[in-house]
């Protein structure tokens, strides 16, 4: 959530192995926002993501592998932020979503609503602070959840001095140690994953499948290197401590687990943020 407000684009690939098998998860991300300013302070960014997920099922399963061998997921980011005082500013974000294997003609259960409210006090170029800050809270609501109500957001960065930072949060927590301004290390805690629908339902023992699932907690090292302050390229490598790749019913009761072995992770790219 915080990525879709703040990067202008990014290119990225994710990599899980499944552990004792031939199994894998690909992911490829690419994203644009195009930031217009309406007025002093005042931003409309509309942008669009697109996540390629490639499941390359080699393993024996009771079902036809290729119904499920590419997932797409295609957001529109609509959002819009605007300064309330001094040091505060308020940001809202519409994400509509497509999530499906697109085999065929996209409908109504492929289409999924997202979104939130948030509040920012962000003083990291505030001189006048000694260790500068970024906090944001507020309120997100994502259809493939499954919980009917929005859930809260909390993200806080603190800078505690030149080599040291920390930022505490949802999806993702992390410590950097900062050799320069320019090359970045850090430990991370971080949430993934993903929540689609089958165009083309399977059976698996009498139960029909209409959806896919695929949970991850993860933690490890990650590199940042910083060409200007705006053009980032990064790289995380770590373990999972939690995975679930499941397919689901109507209802997104459980019906098959795909994967439930924690394995490595592997996730690189490059981005243009602000």
């Amino acid at each position: 959530m915080l990525a879709q407000l703040t990067d202008i684009a990014r290119l990225e690939y994710s990599f899980i192995p499944k552990s004792k098998s031939e199994d894998q998860y690909t992911r490829v991300r690419a994203l644009v926002n195009y930031p217009i300013k309406t007025s002093e302070d005042c931003y409309l960014v509309v942008g669009a993501e697109y996540n390629r997920i490639i499941l390359n099922l080699e393993d024996t399963y009771p079902f036809d592998r290729s119904l499920i061998e590419t997932i797409n997921i295609i957001d529109l980011n609509i959002g819009y932020t605007f300064k309330t005082s001094e040091n505060w500013r308020l940001a809202f974000k519409a994400n509509p979503r497509v999530a499906s294997t697109l085999i065929d003609k996209m409908t109504f259960e492929d289409v999924f609503f997202n979104g939130g409210v948030f509040a920012i006090n962000d003083r990291r170029e505030d001189e006048s602070v000694k260790r500068p800050f970024r906090l944001i809270f507020g309120l997100t609501y994502n259809a493939t959840t499954g919980v009917p109500f929005p859930l809260p957001f909390v993200s806080y960065y603190r800078r505690i001095n030149y080599h040291w930072s920390f930022s505490a949060g949802v999806p993702k927590s992390n410590v950097k140690y900062y050799f320069t301004d320019s090359n970045i290390l850090q430990a991370f805690v971080s949430l993934d994953g993903y929540f689609a629908h089958l165009q083309r339902p399977l059976t698996i023992n009498g139960r029909q499948v209409d959806n896919i699932s695929l949970s991850v907690a993860v933690g490890g090292l990650g590199y940042e290197y910083c060409f200007t302050k705006n053009l980032v390229a990064y790289g995380y490598a770590g373990y999972t401590f939690r995975l679930n790749n499941v397919l689901r019913d109507n209802n997104r009761n459980e019906v098959f687990k795909l994967d439930d072995v924690n394995a490595f992770y592997l996730r690189t790219g490059i981005k243009f943020k602000i």
